[in-house]
């Protein structure tokens, strides 16, 4: 899995806004996050809240646009294409940390 990173304020900010939809084997991880909208996009997204251990807290699949999704406690957040999240095993309690080891910046 491809995993782009947005720590900035404006990367955060703007997160997938002005783009298209991710590939199946793309993410973005949103660090520091822990909640995310879709106002202003076009297609649908899975939604995991991570932990600062790494472990998932909570997901949201397929989270449609003009949506808000928060998990309190979360420390990150990965967005991915819908149907990604369950594709990778990912759900609470499970380690996101296997997806998120190798981010490109």
């Amino acid at each position: 899995m491809r995993v782009l990173v947005a720590r900035s304020f404006l990367q955060r900010t703007r997160g997938l806004l002005g783009r298209g939809p991710l590939a199946a084997d793309e993410a973005l991880l949103i660090d520091p996050c822990w909640s995310v909208h879709t106002f202003g996009m076009g297609f649908a997204i899975d939604v995991v809240f991570i932990d600062a251990r790494g472990t998932v807290l909570a997901v949201r699949e397929a989270l449609a646009p003009w949506r808000v999704a928060h998990c309190l406690g979360a420390a990150a957040v990965l967005e991915m294409a819908p149907g990604a999240a369950r594709r990778e095993g990912l759900a609470p309690g499970r380690s996101a940390r296997r997806i998120c080891a190798a981010p490109h910046a």
